[in-house]
This record gives C-alpha cells, structure tokens and sequence, in this order.
C-alpha cells in the first residue's frame, strides 16, 4: 500500500497541560496531509482553557472530543480511539500523551517503513535531549518462555527492526486490522499499564508488533524525581499497583499465583517510604490487590481522590 493509500490518524490526550498540548499539535500537523490525515485530541475536562484553545484552531484536520469528566489517559485513548474508528475507519492509529511528539519526518518514515510487515509499530523514544526515555523502552514478555528482556537495551535503538510485545502510549501506530482484532484499551484503568496491557493484548493474540528504531519521537517529561520509592499524590498507589498486578497476572498466566505471594510481601515493603501515610497506603494497597484479584476495573476516581483528600485534611496536611 503507498502512502497516498494509507490513511493515519492520530489520538492525544490531555488534561490540563495546554503548554504541552500546544507544541504536541503543531508537531503533528506540521506533517502534510498525505502522512497525517486527521488529528482527534481528547481533553480529559481540563480547566486550564484547553477547550477555548482547540476551538480556536483552524486546521481542518483538527478535531476536539472534551469528555465531561477526567477519565485518565486509559480512558481518553479508549474515548479517541472509538470516535476515530467510528467516523473515519482509519488504516492506522498513531497514540500519544500530550508531551509526546513526533520528530520532524517521523510520520514520513513510519510510512516509509513498511508498516505492512506488521500490525502494530512502535517508535523510539527519546527525551529532546536525545537520551533515550527509559520508561518508553519497549520490550519482550518476561513470562513468556526463554529468558526475555522485559525492555530493550540501548544497542537496538541503532539496530534494525525487531519484534516486540510489549509497548508504551508514547509513539505507537495501531493497524485497523489490530483493532478488530482486540478492541480498545480498558478505559477503566485510568492511569498506569494500560498501554502495557493492550500491546500485550495485540501481540498474545498472535499479531506481530514491530520496533522500528528510526521512527523517533520525542517525550518532553521530566525524569522521575522525588522520594525514592514514593508515589505522590498518594492516590496514584491503589492504580499503580493494581493495574500492575493485572499485567503480571496477563502476562504470566497460571504462574501468576506462585509469584501473587512474593508481590505482596515486596509491595507491603513500601510502607517505610509513607511516613505520615502509612495507615492510608496500606488501604489503597489492600484494595488495589483486591481488585486485582477480582478482574475489577472502571473505578470511581472522584470518591477515591475525596477519600484521600480527606485524609490528608484529618492529619493537617
């Protein structure tokens, strides 16, 4: 298929980070049609004048979807997603957060990579800086039979294309034929793994996903700073580790329960990095691995960030 063939769209959602929305945009349709066909931006109800932003656009190719609640980056790419299929039926999906963006030419070479070859494609992802963004690194199930990196090392990033079966929303293009074939995203997982458990998905249905090293994209986040160990707020605790107990269960199938004991006994460690937030930490890790346990998904994010404001006003912080 040439590229005046193919059709590419692309999703990106946001929520409250107009700056990075803004250069996120004009980075994508500075693209020419041919390459980049339409735009859907998810804005997950920010409050920081996004919606005016967007409305006050004039490329054609862009389209707004403002979701009336903050459904997290699950559920805006599961929101994009659907609306993207359902009134352009697209060849392709390109996926990105708000501060993830493509390099110059880097939609021209996705379509000069053969795409084809695969049904999902993944780019590398770098900081603008040009170091690779460790947390983007895609890689291999490490359950799934032989020793298998669960993330590339650096050398492949200047190798030729590999296969892959695990990947991150920064950069990925989904094919029509992958979304048919596996559906969306779990909206219902808010924040965290998400991206992780759905190429997963793609790749144990018996698709292949492919890392090609020379379609670049750049992430424009910080690195990870804070207290080691310590995820604030502290209601990011019940997602994290919920939503990675159910990629650990997706991916290690029935060996999932030899290692549910040993996950816990290492979650339940963490507590020393709460101090003034132990009693709190150890609900959301209770619950979290309850729910996990439990396939349940689609939780109330309001009655939970009230929860732990709650909380927090109780000990005067």
């Amino acid at each position: 298929m040439s590229t005046s063939q193919r059709t590419l769209a692309a999703v990106v959602v946001t929520f409250n980070r107009l700056d990075k929305l803004k250069d996120t945009v004009a980075a994508l349709l500075a693209s020419p049609p041919e390459h980049l066909h339409h735009l859907l931006v998810v804005d997950n109800a920010s409050t920081d004048g996004t919606a005016a932003w967007l409305a006050g656009q004039s490329d054609p190719r862009l389209e707004a979807l403002e979701l009336p609640t903050n459904t997290g980056g699950a559920g805006g790419f599961e929101a994009g997603m659907r609306k993207l299929v359902q009134d352009h039926d697209p060849d392709w999906i390109a996926v990105m957060d708000d501060d993830g963006r493509p390099a110059p030419d880097a939609l021209g070479m996705f379509h000069a990579s053969r795409p084809e070859d695969w049904d999902a494609v993944v780019s590398a992802v770098r900081y603008p800086d040009g170091r690779i963004c460790p947390f983007n690194r895609p890689g291999m199930n490490p359950f799934g039979g032989g020793r298998k990196p669960l993330h590339l090392g650096p050398e492949t990033y200047d190798g030729p294309p590999r296969a892959v079966e695990v990947a991150s929303f920064v950069g990925v293009f989904v094919s029509r034929r992958a979304i048919r074939t596996v559906g969306y995203p779990d909206g219902g997982l808010f924040v965290y793994g998400d991206d992780h458990m759905y190429t997963l998905r793609i790749t144990q249905a018996g698709l292949r996903m492919g890392f090609v090293p020379q379609i670049r994209f750049d992430h424009d986040c910080a690195t990870f700073a804070g207290l080691e160990g310590r995820l604030q707020p502290i209601w990011k605790v019940y997602y994290y580790h919920r939503n990675l107990m159910l990629f650990y269960r997706q991916a290690a199938g029935p060996k999932f329960w030899l290692l549910l004991g040993p996950i816990v006994a290492k979650w339940a460690l963490k507590t020393r990095f709460y101090r003034g937030q132990r009693r709190m930490f150890a609900r959301l890790m209770a619950r979290a691995v309850r729910d996990a346990l439990r396939r349940r998904t689609g939780t109330d994010h309001a009655a939970l960030l009230a929860k732990t404001q709650a909380s927090d006003l109780k000990k005067g912080r």
